[in-house]
């Protein structure tokens, strides 16, 4: 019966399913949940049966899987369950009380994604294990990468099962009280702690509390919590093992791992105890043997020399060593003792009982007599120590023991250090204080002493020492004595991103608590460094982890072990690119080159092909190919014999050879490039001797194009300047220097050469800013400089200053110049082939001629306030290097040229020069309008501000110029000599003429403008005129003002230029609006003549767009660039700025624009005139319609604005007349307004007539009765226009459509 109770269920199940599907089920499982009675399927069939306990309903949950190939399908199957009511009732006895879909599962590109759908949920588990897809919230999640193996689907949410979670916050804090009152916070909270209705928690405890100390940190566990097994022997127990676990280590775990509870502790092994080191304790026993013959004494050292020291006595005891320290034998009356090996006497007893030989640094080896105290001859031991000096440059001097500075400082410091031991320093040999280096860091002086005792007291010593040193002037640091010893705390090569490890072997004497110091900097642990007891580990190594390394031991007097670590720098393997080749019976080239020291070979497989014995740093794989037999291959190219650094990228690289089967479809070909089509571009390995890339372009063959290759020598030398430090700049330099002068010619021909070399010298530059160059380095600079800049190199400058792919270099070796310039010590001179350096002390006036080829510069400094020690550096060549921009310009092709030779003056820190005076020699008599300037480094070039041109006299070929402060400096001339004061002279007189004629503008439409504004187009054309002349005003007077901002201030205040700026380029652009207008209403009445606008809407439009436009342009440059102070120009005027922020654009953009406008406007207009017949209308001389064409241009051009076109000419030419034409046109727009558009204009004459006359008949009450009004006098001065109106079609006709002209412009609509 139950049987078939189930049977039914399936039954109606299975044709519900079918009713709701409208596609073939490709398969299902039913899979039962929650009931008492057992289903057991075997097949497909639906088949089962059903033992049956209980007589209650039974509820069932039916899971069904379905795969279907068509999304699509599960939107039809929402569709139906959404279109049944239920419960669905099947029989009398069952009834389907809900159908869901749960669960959708879509393939993604590798994997498949399943979705929960509304209501259900992902459990926590399923979410880690397979992967949330979207955000885990509250435990769960609607999505996960994959489908469950188990065949869990989606739940409801409400029945989500509970999951624990574990949580670990660490937390930094600088007091330990922090957390005390955490504890006692803890203690308070009642657990579990409910949040809220979906999360509880259980527990918090605090596990691990970490401090640190003078020798690292240490972690310790809280109660209940232990580090396991492996973390206590990895990072040292601070406490003892107990059950494989200990409660403190000496270190925070790098993989942030803290205490755990004992029962989560798995897999701990048994930890093995410590073992116990017993303590060693060293005697040292004298031992007296009297004898009548020395002999005795030799078959003494016979015998012990048959013993294998250390000698083992017993399991406890050893005898490490035994020497004969002394000798004494008889010599008639008194003793002599000798001493044996490394021993000696101290000083005290040399003089105390007369030495027999000679006293050397402090000791002597035999003495007449037998000591009385019973000491004997002690082994004499070398002590290194240094002594730090502060408020003291180090000078490149100091690394010359041959250098007179370096001796006088090391003979001062061993004077007194010898004395002050001698007398306070037990132990001491007196006269062996040996000062053997000088180190930066202030200057560390390295010196040794010879002591007889390990048990030495330097507290009095040394505070003699800082007493007598102070009293010649020397200040010592306060910790400035310790005991400094160069070790090898590692001998092996360091590459970077390996692990370096440093041990610091604590001598019995230098007992303590250590600290490494890197650098300058305290090494502390962290991601970069890891502490361990002694040893230092960097993780990751790297080229800037370069510099010393110390190990300082705290005590009295500090003990230093010391290590200069050099990183190796990372190789550069070039092997070129993928290369194609013919399959057919050839080879094929391949090339590998790596930077010097390093060795390389080939390989295939694993298996070597190619590799140079003698460890060559560039290698040739010539492999063969054969026909039918070609396919794919990829060679690798990888250090020789440093399998360690495999697994790191940079020790290899790779290149695929393709085959290809159409040749003819390739157009170059080379054995090492291989094959490629014209334009394309491969990188190829530089040649012998060189190191880099070479470019290459095809153009029927492969041709280089661009060539970085790098001489080798100078090469290794870049690589050895990022490890440099400043003690070795003095050989360095000479080493570059020679390098550079032997390699010369070549040098002169390589751009990437040149640049290697402004590289590296950029580099000494930087590192001087630590120290102070002497003589010898700075002539090994400038002997370098000097070839690189010498005028044979021009044309490889070029080629570097081409685009910007360089990074500047030019800038950067004036730079270099500028810094090491700055630092240099001593008076001296130097003169090379283009280059001339002074460095002179003065006290008042000071002037230098160059002696230069070809060149007599002259410097001239008037005062100098103090004694003052000036640098001066003279170039002959720069203006081949250095670029030729100016603060107004960003071209690197400007047409300003240097036209002399740059000089850097440099002076003390403390001094200031208000007066320099330069007399350049002009290098181009061709060139004009000079202009002194110097090199800003802060904006990228060269500018005026500080100096001035000043008149040469009757010398034309030189160009003076004062400057009130000290740099790098030249002069700049032009190709286009624009005089500035003659534009100047144009532009002023023209806009006050300009003002004038606006004025008298004004004027007249006030008097004529009831006469004149009787229609709507007439009416509208005067508000144009009217609004064109008041914009031109005010914009001319705003212009005024920020000529006079300029002229008085350089560069210009931000605060007074800007309101001048903002409403001159406000006015100018409703000048150009307003011009606009008048050609949009002359096109509007030419074309649309029956159209009719009314006077409200054309005065709404003009208002709107005449200034509503130029203020919103205005307002919105304002804000987009004023904030960042690139408003304005901060150079010559008062402007809109465009080096910075291109805001002039938005006064050359609208203007330019309506420019354009207006002339297709008048080319209408112009054209509309042919077409109509112009010749009919005019006066019987000006029949010619060309004629007619010639004055409607000139009086529509100011109109429209028109001659502000020749501004493009101006923008991209310097040819003076469109100069001249510019200024000219326009700062006389006021004149021509007045003229064509007012006194030309017919009416306004007529009524202007009418008016005059009127007033002038009510003043005199007397009455003309001639036939019609008399011109006056003001108004006769163009007599040709007398009554002759030759746009005025016909006076009579009074239509307002067609009447509305009361000018020429206007009137041309007539003719219709």
């Amino acid at each position: 019966m139950a049987g078939q109770a189930t049977g039914q269920i399936l039954k109606y199940f299975t044709g519900i399913m079918a009713f709701l599907l409208t596609h073939e089920c490709v398969g299902q499982t039913l899979v039962f949940q929650k009931t008492s009675t057992d289903f057991q399927f075997y097949s497909s069939d639906i088949e089962g049966q059903l033992y049956n306990i209980s007589t209650e309903p039974l509820e069932y949950i039916v899971v069904v899987e379905m795969n279907a190939s068509q999304a699509i399908s599960i939107e039809q199957i929402r569709a139906a369950l959404a279109f049944n009511m239920f419960p669905l009732q099947l029989d009398n006895r069952t009834e389907i009380t809900t159908v869901d879909i749960t669960t959708v599962c879509q393939p993604n590109v590798t994997e498949y994604q399943c979705v929960c759908e509304d209501g259900y949920a992902w459990s926590y588990n399923n979410c880690k294990t397979y992967e949330a897809c979207d955000d885990i919230s509250l435990g769960s999640c609607g999505c996960i990468s994959g489908i469950p193996s188990d065949g869990e689907m989606c739940v409801l949410e409400s029945e989500l099962p509970f999951t624990d979670i574990l949580s670990e916050i660490e937390m930094e804090s600088s007091s330990i009280s922090v957390i005390d009152e955490m504890r006692r916070y803890l203690q308070n909270i009642t657990f579990p702690l409910q949040l809220d209705e979906l999360v509880e928690v259980l527990d918090v405890d605090i596990t691990t509390v970490c401090n640190f100390n003078d020798s690292g940190y240490k972690c310790v566990c809280e109660d209940q919590y232990f580090w396991p097994c492996e973390k206590c022997t990895e990072y040292g127990t601070c406490d003892d093992i107990t059950n494989n676990t200990c409660s403190c280590i000496n270190d925070i775990p790098s993989d942030r791992q803290f205490c755990q509870p004992v029962n989560d502790i798995t897999h701990n092994t048994a930890c093995a105890h410590p073992t116990v080191t017993p303590v060693l304790i060293e005697y040292q026993n004298e031992i007296q043997i009297d004898a009548e013959n020395t002999a005795i004494i030799d078959q003494l050292m016979n015998y012990w020399m048959s013993f294998d020291f250390p000698y083992t006595i017993s399991d406890s005891t050893n005898i490490t060593e035994i020497n004969i320290t002394t000798v004494c034998s008889l010599n008639e009356t008194q003793y002599r003792c000798k001493c044996e090996g490394l021993f000696v006497w101290p000083n005290d007893t040399c003089h105390s009982y007369e030495a027999c030989d000679d006293i050397i640094e402090g000791s002597c080896t035999c003495i007449n007599a037998l000591p009385i105290n019973g000491q004997f001859c002690q082994l004499k031991e070398v002590i290194g120590m240094s002594i730090t000096l502060n408020e003291m440059s180090f000078e490149t001097s100091l690394t010359d023991p041959n250098n007179k500075k370096y001796k006088d400082l090391s003979g001062k410091i061993q004077t007194v250090i010898d004395k002050s031991y001698s007398n306070n320093l037990t132990g001491y040999n007196s006269g062996s204080t040996k000062v053997y280096r000088f180190r930066s860091g202030s200057v560390i002086a390295d010196y040794t002493i010879d002591v007889t005792s390990n048990n030495l007291d330097f507290r009095a010593a040394h505070t003699d020492v800082f007493k007598s040193l102070r009293t010649q002037g020397f200040i010592l640091a306060a910790d400035a004595f310790a005991r400094s010893e160069q070790k090898d705390f590692t001998t092996d090569d360091i590459y970077p991103l390996q692990k370096l490890e440093l041990n610091c072997i604590q001598p019995d004497s230098a007992k303590g608590p250590i600290q490494w110091i890197v650098k300058k900097d305290p090494a502390l642990g962290n991601t970069i460094y890891n502490i361990l007891n002694n040893t230092l580990t960097v993780k990751n190594a790297s080229e800037s982890d370069s510099g010393r390394y110390s190990c300082i031991q705290s005590s009295t007097v500090p003990y230093i072990q010391w290590q200069n670590i050099v990183i190796k720098q990372r190789p550069t393997i070039n092997v070129g690119e993928d290369q194609y080749f013919s399959c057919e019976d050839n080879t094929v080239q391949l090339r590998c080159s790596v930077d010097v020291g390093y060795s390389i070979e080939w390989v295939l497989n694993e298996a070597v092909l190619a590799s140079d014995a003698s460890g060559s740093d560039s290698i040739v794989l010539n492999y063969p190919t054969k026909s039918g037999n070609c396919k794919e291959l990829t060679f690798t190219c990888r250090l020789k014999d440093l399998t360690q650094l495999q697994n790191f990228n940079y020790s290899w690289r790779r290149v695929t050879v393709r085959p290809i089967t159409k040749l003819d479809d390739y157009d170059c070909k080379n054995e090492e490039l291989g094959f490629g089509k014209t334009n394309d571009k491969k990188n190829g390995i530089c040649g012998n001797g060189m190191k880099g890339i070479k470019t290459y372009i095809c153009k029927s063959e492969w041709i280089p194009e661009q060539d970085n290759c790098v001489l080798n020598e100078i090469d290794e030398i870049k690589s050895t300047a990022a490890s440099l430090i400043v003690e070795q700049i003095a050989e360095f330099m000479v080493n570059l220097s020679d390098v550079t002068s032997v390699n010369s010619v070549f040098i002169t021909q390589s751009a990437a050469t040149v640049q290697a070399i402004v590289d590296i010298l950029a580099i000494v530059a930087k590192l001087s800013q630590t120290t102070f160059i002497d003589e010898p380095e700075m002539v090994n600079f400038l002997k370098t400089v000097d070839i690189i800049v010498s005028r044979n190199v021009s044309d490889t400058w070029k080629e570097l200053n081409k685009g910007d792919t360089t990074g500047d270099t030019n800038t950067e070796l004036l730079s270099a110049i500028e810094k090491i310039s700055d630092h240099l010590r001593d008076d001296f001179a130097f003169n090379g082939t283009s280059i001339q350096l002074n460095r002179t002390t003065i006290n008042n006036s000071f002037s230098i001629t160059s002696t230069l080829p070809n060149s007599t510069t002259e410097i001239v400094i008037p005062q100098v306030p103090n004694v003052t020690t000036i640098t001066i550096i003279i170039f002959s060549t720069l203006e081949n290097v250095l670029p030729n921009r100016t603060t107004n310009n960003d071209s690197r092709n400007s047409e300003v040229r240097i036209n002399g030779d740059v000089v850097v003056v440099k002076v003390n820190d403390n001094v200031t020069l208000n007066n320099i005076s330069f007399a350049f020699d002009i290098t181009d008599q061709s060139l004009r309008n000079p202009q002194c300037v110097f090199w800003n480094f802060s904006l990228d070039a060269w500018d005026s501000t500080g100096c001035e041109v000043k008149p040469s006299g009757n010398n034309a070929g030189k160009i003076t110029c004062e400057c009130n402060h000290t740099t790098s400096f030249s002069i700049l001339m032009s190709p286009f000599p624009l005089d500035n004061k003659a534009f100047a002279y144009i532009t002023y007189i023209g806009v006050t003429i300009s003002m004038v004629s606006l004025i008298l503008c004004l004027i007249i439409e006030i008097i004529v403008w009831k006469s004149m504004t009787r229609n709507d187009t007439s009416y509208m054309r005067h508000v144009s005129i009217v609004n064109i002349a008041v914009s031109l005003l005010i914009a001319n007077i705003c212009f005024i003002i920020g000529a006079a901002v300029a002229e008085q201030e350089q560069p210009t205040s931000v605060g007074r230029c800007s309101p001048a700026v903002f409403f001159m380029h406000f006015f100018y652009l409703a000048l150009f609006f307003w011009m606009l207008i008048s050609a949009l209403l002359l096109f509007y009445r030419t074309v649309m003549v029956l159209s009719q606008m009314s006077r409200a809407k054309m005065m709404a439009i003009g208002f709107i767009v005449g200034y509503g436009a130029p203020l919103l342009i205005a307002v919105i440059t304002v804000a987009s660039t004023a904030g960042h102070e690139k408003y304005i120009t901060k150079e010559l005027a008062c402007w809109l700025n465009w080096n910075e922020s291109r805001a002039l654009l938005a006064f050359v953009i609208p203007a330019l624009t309506i420019v354009a406008i207006n002339l297709v406007v008048l080319i209408v207009v112009l054209y509309k005139m042919l077409r109509r017949g112009v010749g009919a209308t005019t006066q019987p001389d000006e029949k010619h319609a060309l004629v007619v064409i010639a004055r409607c241009v000139a009086i529509l051009t100011p109109i429209f604005g028109l001659t502000w076109g020749f501004g493009i000419g101006t923008m991209v030419s310097r040819n003076i007349g469109i100069h001249v034409v510019f200024a000219l046109l326009n700062s006389l727009q006021g004149l021509f307004i007045l003229v064509f558009g007012t006194l030309l204009d017919g009416k306004v004459r007529k009524s202007l007539q009418g008016k005059l006359s009127l007033q002038k008949l009510s003043s005199s009450r007397t009455n003309n009765t001639s036939a019609g009004p008399s011109s006056t006098p003001l108004l006769n001065f163009l007599p040709w226009i007398r009554r002759r109106n030759v746009y005025n079609v016909s006076e009579a006709n009074t239509s307002s459509a067609v009447t509305d002209s009361s000018d020429g412009s206007y009137a041309i609509m007539n003719n219709t």
